[in-house]
């Protein structure tokens, strides 16, 4: 089935006139990218908001979803090249930053000079070694304990037991993704990094994002958050504050 926008785009914020740029958002595994609908009111006017819907939610809750990184990137890159091809940013957390990385070296590549900034947060960079055990290769049981643990799925959503078996295998797709993704890449982009991790973060922490420095040619910064993994969501003004800073009012690339 060959991607197209209706499926994969959803628009949550149109600019007020003529965007100055689209901020393409990337969410983290299992995540719905309905989450960036209240992102809207916050937003500089100028900056458009649209979400990447992978398979495995919404109308696409019936795809099976993917279990290679090489045609996940191909099929996502091939649904964003309209907006790839005009100024834009990028952001993702934790897997979706993981993405928002490999489609930000696809642009730098294919629409040089049109990726103003990646933001990642609650992502390890990719030199950075994965924890183990892998947790995609648990049990159900105890892969839906391990998803409670971390956080950033309502309990009610966990507790219905035929709306999970329906979503754990998009949720456990993504998160083998994250796992097994390394260091696929020796040299930076020409795109300027801004990381974000939380202070209380468990599982990406200030030392596994540090090496995010080595990922880009053209500018990086690490910034300190307040929360746990799922930072975005329990403070989630303080990381747009920072979105809104970094685009500038005219969504123009502000220097680091």
């Amino acid at each position: 089935m060959q991607p197209d926008s209706d499926r994969w785009i959803l628009t949550c914020k149109q600019a007020s006139s003529h965007p100055s740029i689209t901020l393409i958002c990337f969410p983290y595994a299992g995540g719905s990218p309905e989450m960036f609908r209240s992102w809207a009111e916050r937003m500089y006017g100028s900056v458009e908001v649209i979400a990447v819907r992978l398979p495995g939610r919404g109308p696409r809750i019936k795809e099976p979803p993917y279990e290679s990184w090489d045609p996940l990137l191909r099929d996502t890159f091939a649904a964003l090249s309209p907006y790839l091809e005009r100024p834009h940013a990028l952001y993702g957390h934790s897997f979706g930053g993981r993405l928002a990385y490999e489609v930000a070296r696809l642009a730098d590549a294919g629409y040089p000079g049109r990726t103003r900034r990646l933001f990642v947060s609650g992502c390890r960079s990719p030199d950075a070694p994965q924890a183990r055990p892998y947790m995609h290769d648990l049990p159900d049981a105890r892969f839906r304990d391990a998803l409670q643990r971390m956080g950033g799925m309502p309990p009610e959503l966990l507790g219905n037991d035929r709306l999970m078996r329906v979503l754990i295998p998009a949720i456990r797709s993504e998160i083998q993704l994250a796992e097994i993704w390394g260091h696929r890449h020796s040299t930076g982009m020409n795109v300027p990094i801004t990381a974000m991790y939380g202070c209380a973060d468990p599982i990406d922490d200030k030392r596994s994002m540090a090496g995010w420095r080595g990922f880009s040619r053209h500018g990086y910064e690490l910034i300190r958050m307040v929360g746990r993994h799922f930072f975005p969501v329990t403070h989630r003004p303080h990381l747009l504050n920072t979105l809104n800073s970094r685009l500038g009012a005219s969504g123009g690339q502000a220097d680091l």
